[in-house]
């Protein structure tokens, strides 16, 4: 605080033109002149401290501030001196001078004396010390003049002393006194150590030693010994005479007072006079005070101690003796410079390896890898020839752990290098391949992301050494790509729909940052600016692809290939992760400059000369399959992709060039063909190959013999080549379409019509239903089993593509398409089925759905870096296996469907499939399962959806016309059920065609016919019969059943949003090839539709014209339309939930529950509508049957909400507005309040919303569920009870307003005041409080009612019943604490 007085008018202010030295001259003025400052540096007291004010004393104490003042502060200015020069600076105030306690006698000379640290005060506290009983020795008589001279050479041949290193004159003088027979000086600490052989026991057990441990005795005079032994003995006997807890509790009182550090220098002396005692040994200090445990006998040799925290069972290597002059390779020469000195510690690398421990501890271990990958256990001895022991932590161990290999993969070495890059490629292609799962705990993949492999491998090509780069291609081809499920795609391509995929993407992106939040439109950052701001750390962490394209790997990938030009297995890694980072981000690899060019002109030439041996020295110039492979992987990614490869980087020409190269190079290009022929695109090669291709088919049926088997390439090319001709013929059916579209267009855009026309495909009809007969003649043949099973569904893709388009023709004749079909299913598909081979392919069906491929081990997948996990398919081959029954069985009901679409008369005849017990056990074992979605799982489940609509498509056709299959009609609706929530992105097509056509047909309802409707009414008047609405259960059902086709429309219309996914996975499923615009499927987010999505008409309107964040505002009136939407809704959930409940077994009840409260919330009288009050009433009454009501969880937050009090707090709202005493509004309203779940729920009735007591009028018989469910067992929460006391006796709560919880506030108190529990003291009080306050009360029947309660009874007028008289034991107890309380206000009185 500063104290401003006035100012010398003489002395002016400095002026801030002032230069340094007029302010310096303006000071020395100022204090020349005397005058009194205008401002004074004070200090403010330290009231903490107990600091006082300044004394002086001439200040009232009013007029006192708290001020400092700097006292010490000369008046003079100090010199500008440089701080060499200065004189030293004041020494500082100790601030805990104030603090040191001072006595009043204490004598200030003996204060100042025993502070004195002059020289004299020192040597006057000098005490001689006592030489009498020390002798006195002689110096040594010689004959010589002067003590010889010490020579350095006779000084090294001494041998070192005990007492560790020493000067080389202090080792002569020891050496001096030991031959002279002297010992020690009596300088020296002196520990008197017991020995083994003299020591005697006393009788319990202690050891007793003839004298002290610690105490020597110096300074005591002549009878030092006697002395030191006197107070030994004394030590003894008092020991002696104490316990065994005693002594515990003395050593601990000991070891807390002593100083930690102390203690350890005590034992680390002990310890060390034991090592040197030679037998003797040195016992610990809890052994020297322990009395009556006998101490056990230690092993001499025993030097080695296990730690503490060792575990127990592990053997511990055994110490060596220091190394020796005989035990070096090479002996040092006394010639060579420095090495004359033996040094032990650094000499103990050249050794011999320890054994490696054995260990039975269960603890977890470092994993330690070969150079091949292989784990290898820590208990294994391997030689060390192999090279995998090296000088680190362990060395008795051999291998590399992780930690070493990422040091060894920075060393200064390129052989170091090259070998950890290439150890941890092998140990990535064992992770990714689930070679650890068994044998490692957690997971490898994730730890080397975690410690930054990823830019390690980055760094590691940018090597200028050749091997470093080509090891960490290898290893980051390791890293990325998984040759199983490259296999696994590639072997599914030819199946029905195989050419489309999922895109390799993360599933869980990372949520965006919320540092804009509240920013205008205009100032927040976009999505490619926050990415941008990401580090590479950050973007790694959630997308390991995408981390790497932004660190340029492409662009470095480029430069191998166009500037190192390295071996052949290097090309093929880098092709190989490019292929991976398509699968993730094919725009990437196209706008990478020079990275196609390049990959086109070195690895696909349009010419060459034939390699003349197997494996080329290199494979610039040569044409490469992973390269073409490339190419199709990158046209996959959309229509304009492919136009791009095959006109701008001259695709189209390879293609053409490539069907004459070899079948691998080949097999590439006719897949690359057929995606271009998917786009509508490349067709124009098939005009002019089309006897080349023809040929080709034909001679796919060429008879092999069993010495020329036919390879796997060969099949390949064969499935390629149909698969080609397939989406030709696609392509071809759709040019009627769009040149009709193109002559009415007037003018306006319009797609033109493929160059390939319906005339052109027709001729390859004949061969391949020719070369289809072939099949099924060599399906009895093994030798040729294998083969014919692996091309069938090719075969018979193909005429399911051919009769889907043919009848879209103008050229289609109907009685001649109807005579082929006859034709081809009597000679061809009814042998087909009958087979032998294909009866056992399809039992061999096993649901992915309820038998997921997880359950298996797996590979080491993290979320960052998502893979098909097609490793599991090795337990399992049969999943995606050359004779999987998924490509056989989707292939043969894809061409029946499209059949008896063709000719309906057609369709009993496959009746036999469905009824088969391979089929119907498959059926059954789909419904009910609820499979996990992810990318391990999406590829397989893909196809089995697939598979599962095409059995219901053929069932559907089936059921109005075949009894035995119309048996079966509830199995196939609940699978159609089951099946509609589990289609993935992609199948929006097959989830509209299932609402079209099966989902609502009522013929899929046999509950319906004859007395269904009534049994299910009847079975429900016996579980509620007082809260059945008025209508009746069995009219609602039948009412609804009738209604289903405008049901269908209803949702249809709520599902609208989905129609441009609906018409893009249209166009794909029917292959319409000119409008399809990508081969890839949307990104993988989960099921395209919701597991409760009968309650979308609900949810949709409660989002419209509902609550907004559960706060119940209350709306308006409802859309048009909205009330027939919402009593539709209502219908198909009362259906579903009484015929089909197993469909919403994936939805929680409490769900299901907080859905159908929408009802209420979305309208101010919706809810009062008679056919929404009786649908709503039937499913309320479902929904809390006996079993349903167990499973109803209302802790857990249900789907969507954050959690159901904001729900509930809503409702509470809408009631108090809106309800106009609703009984089904008030049921919804009660059922939180059971007793069985949180106090919070009533806490909110009682506290917040007590004026909804008044219209809660739900009678005991229209309560739906037990009334024991509210009164049992007794309420805890002492603030509810106390709400519900004051809510009864201030009258909001009357059994004539709300009857039931009158009933449950009665229970609960009286069940409180009389209960003779033991309670903390402040609930007893409580306790007492309300049983004497319901002592006085003036209302009778209340007070009866509160003292009387005995049973909640549901039937009784009341609610309850009472007793009579209370009870002896409430009586007394009442008698109690009602005469204290009359007691003690006589006393008062």
């Amino acid at each position: 605080v500063l104290m401003l007085e006035d100012a010398d008018g003489m002395i002016q202010r400095p002026k801030p033109s002032d230069s340094e030295s007029d302010l310096l001259r303006e000071q020395e003025e100022f204090l020349s002149s005397g005058g009194r400052p205008a401002a004074n540096v004070a200090r403010r007291p330290e009231k903490r401290r107990g600091d006082e004010a300044d004394g002086d004393g001439g200040e009232p104490q009013e007029n006192q501030r708290d001020v400092v003042t700097i006292t010490d502060l000369p008046d003079d200015l100090p010199a500008l001196t440089p701080a060499s020069a200065a004189a030293p600076a004041p020494p500082k105030k100790s601030r805990f001078k104030k603090e040191r306690v001072r006595f009043e006698d204490e004598d200030p000379e003996e204060l100042l004396d025993k502070h004195d640290t002059h020289i004299s005060a020192v040597l006057s506290r000098i005490v001689e010390r006592d030489t009498s009983s020390v002798p006195v020795s002689f110096p040594t008589f010689t004959t010589t003049a002067f003590p010889k001279v010490l020579h350095r050479s006779t000084a090294e041949t001494q041998g070192k002393t005990p007492g560790g290193r020493k000067s080389i004159f202090a080792r002569q003088i020891a050496a001096q006194n030991a031959k002279e027979g002297r010992g020690n000086s009596k300088n020296d600490p002196k520990i008197i150590i017991p020995q083994r052989s003299g020591s005697t026991r006393d009788a319990s057990g202690a050891a007793a030693a003839p004298g002290s441990l610690l105490v020597s005795g110096q300074g005591l005079g002549p009878d030092s010994a006697a002395e030191t032994l006197r107070i030994h003995q004394e030590n003894q006997a008092r020991l002696e005479n104490m316990s065994q807890s005693e002594i515990v509790d003395e050593q601990k009182k000991l070891l807390a007072q002593l100083d930690p550090r102390l203690v350890d220098f005590v034992r680390s002396r002990k310890s060390q006079k034991a090592s040197s005692s030679g037998p003797s040994r040195l016992q610990s200090p809890d052994q020297l005070i322990t009395k009556g445990k006998p101490a056990e006998p230690e092993p001499e040799s025993q030097d080695v101690v296990m730690d503490a925290d060792e575990e127990e069972g592990e053997t511990q290597p055994e110490a060596q003796p220091p190394i020796r002059e005989e035990d070096l390779p090479v002996r040092p020469q006394k010639e060579w410079v420095h090495m004359d000195k033996l040094e032990p510690e650094k000499l103990e690398w050249t050794r011999d390896l320890p054994a490696p421990r054995k260990q039975s501890t269960k603890q977890a271990m470092q994993a330690r890898f070969d150079f091949s990958g292989s784990v290898i256990p820590p208990t294994q001895d391997l030689p060390t020839h192999l090279g995998l022991h090296h000088h680190g932590e362990e060395p008795e161990l051999a291998g590399y752990s992780l930690q070493e290999l990422f040091l060894l993969s920075r060393s200064q070495l390129t052989q170091q290098r090259t070998l950890a890059l290439n150890t941890l490629a092998q140990i990535l292609s064992k992770a990714r391949a689930g070679v650890y799962c068994n044998t490692l705990k957690g997971s490898v993949l994730s730890s080397l992301l975690d410690a930054g492999l990823i830019f390690l491998l980055r760094f590691s090509l940018d090597d200028g050494v050749e091997s470093v780069m080509s090891a960490a291609v290898h290893a980051l081809r390791a890293l990325l790509v998984s040759p199983d499920d490259e296999e696994c795609l590639d072997r599914m391509f030819p199946w029905l729909m195989g050419m489309a995929a999922f895109p390799l993407l993360p599933s869980g992106q990372e949520e965006e940052e919320e540092d804009d939040e509240g920013l205008d439109e205009s100032m927040k950052l976009t999505a490619k600016e926050k990415e941008l701001r990401k580090t590479d750390h950050d973007v790694a962490r959630v997308d390991v692809i995408k981390g790497l394209l932004k660190m340029q790997v492409l662009q470095r990938l480029r430069y191998i290939l166009e500037v190192v030009r390295p071996a052949p297995g290097v090309v093929l890694d880098v092709l190989e992760v490019l292929i991976r980072i398509a699968r993730h981000s094919a725009s990437a690899i196209l706008d990478c400059p020079r990275l196609m060019e390049t990959v086109m002109s070195e690895f696909l030439p349009c010419s060459w000369a034939p390699p003349t041996s197997p494996a080329p020295p290199s494979l610039y110039g040569l044409p490469v399959s992973a390269a073409m492979k490339l190419l199709r992987v990158l046209a996959s990614a959309g229509r304009h992709t492919c136009s791009r490869i095959l006109n701008s980087l001259g695709g189209r020409e390879r293609l053409s060039r490539f069907l004459a190269a070899e079948p691998q190079e080949l097999t590439e290009a006719l897949r690359l063909w057929a995606v271009a022929a998917s786009y509508g695109q490349a067709c124009s090669l098939y005009t002019d190959l089309y006897s080349v291709l023809v040929k080709a088919l034909q001679a796919a049926h060429k008879p092999i013999t069993s010495s020329e088997p036919l390879l796997l390439l060969e099949l390949h090319r064969v499935q390629a080549l149909l698969l080609l001709l397939t989406q030709v013929t696609h392509t071809a059916g759709c040019h009627q379409e769009l040149q009709s579209a193109l002559l009415n267009s007037q003018g306006t855009e319009s797609l033109p019509p493929p160059p390939v026309t319906w005339s052109q495909v027709t001729g390859l009809q004949p061969t391949v239903i020719g070369l289809l007969k072939g099949c099924v003649m060599t399906l009895d043949d093994p030798s040729q089993r294998s083969r014919t099973l692996t091309l069938l569904p090719s075969y018979l893709i193909y005429l399911g593509a051919f009769y889907s388009q043919l009848s879209l023709q103008n050229s289609f004749q109907p009685v001649q398409c109807l005579q082929e079909l006859e034709s081809l299913i009597s000679d061809v598909l009814l042998p087909l089925i009958s087979n032998q081979a294909v009866i056992s392919t399809a039992q061999n069906l096993s649901s992915v759905i309820c038998r997921s491929v997880s359950d298996a081990p797996g590979p080491d997948l993290v979320s960052s870096l998502p893979g098909l996990g097609c490793v599991r398919l090795k337990m399992n081959p049969s999943l995606a296996g050359p004779g999987s029954p998924l490509a056989l069985c989707s292939a043969l009901f894809y061409l029946l469907d499209v059949l008896t679409s063709l000719h309906r008369g057609l369709t009993q005849r496959f009746s036999s499939l469905l009824l088969s017990e391979s089929v119907l056990g498959y059926l059954k074992s789909c419904v009910g399962s609820m499979p996990s979605v992810s990318h391990a799982s999406a590829w397989i489940l893909r196809h089995e959806h697939l598979l599962l609509y095409l059995l219901l498509r053929l069932a559907h056709r089936l059921v109005p016309v075949d009894a035995e299959i119309a048996k079966h009609a509830a199995l196939f609706h609940q699978v159609a059920l089951a099946l509609l929530p589990w289609l993935l992105p992609g199948s929006e097509y097959l989830a509209h065609e299932l609402l079209s056509t099966i989902i609502f047909n009522q013929e899929l309802f046999p509950e319906g016919g004859g007395a269904g409707p009534e049994a299910a009414s009847l079975s429900e008047l016996d579980l509620q019969e007082n809260s059945t609405p008025p209508s009746g259960l069995g009219p609602l059902l039948r009412l609804s059943l009738s209604h289903l086709p405008s049901i269908r429309g209803c949702y249809l219309t709520f599902l609208s949003h989905l129609e441009p996914a609906v018409l893009s996975s249209r166009d794909r499923h029917l292959g319409r090839t000119p409008w399809l615009t990508s081969q890839l499927l949307p990104e993988l987010s989960g099921p395209s539709l919701p597991s409760d999505w009968p309650f979308l008409p609900l949810i949709s309107l409660y989002e419209r014209t509902g609550v907004c964040e559960g706060r119940g505002q209350q709306v308006g009136s409802v859309p048009a339309g909205a009330l027939q939407a919402v009593v539709q809704c209502l219908q198909w959930l009362l259906l579903v939930e009484s015929w089909r409940g197993r469909a919403l077994s994936a939805v929680p009840p409490g769900a299901k529950l907080a859905r159908l409260s929408c009802v209420f919330l979305c309208s101010t009288d919706l809810f009062l509508e008679r056919p929404v009050q009786d649908l709503t009433w039937a499913l309320f009454r479902r929904l809390t049957g006996p079993t349903c009501l167990q499973d109803l969880d209302l802790g857990t937050p249900p789907p969507g909400l954050a959690s159901f009090h904001d729900l509930y707090s809503a409702l509470l709202v809408q009631y108090e507005a809106v309800s106009f005493g609703d009984p089904l509004f008030g049921c919804f309203v009660l059922l939180p309040l059971q007793r069985r779940y949180s106090a919070t729920m009533r806490l909110a009735v009682f506290g917040e919303h007590v004026g909804i007591l008044r219209s809660l009028g739900v009678s005991l018989q229209q309560l739906p569920f037990p009334l024991e469910n509210f009164t049992s067992p007794p309420e805890d929460s002492l603030p509810l009870l106390r709400l519900y006391f004051r809510a009864l006796v201030t009258g909001a709560l009357r059994r004539s307003w709300c009857p039931v919880l009158y009933v449950v506030a009665v229970a609960h108190l009286n069940a409180f005041i009389f209960s003779q529990e033991d309670v903390p003291q402040e609930v007893e009080a409580a306790r007492r409080s309300l049983l004497r306050k319901t002592h006085y009360l003036t209302d009778e029947v209340l007070r009866s009612h509160l003292l009387l309660y005995r049973l909640p009874q549901q039937h009784n007028p009341l609610g309850f019943s009472t007793y009579e008289q209370l009870p002896p034991l409430r009586a007394r107890r009442l008698h109690v604490i009602a005469g204290n309380e009359e007691r003690n206000e006589g006393d008062e009185g």
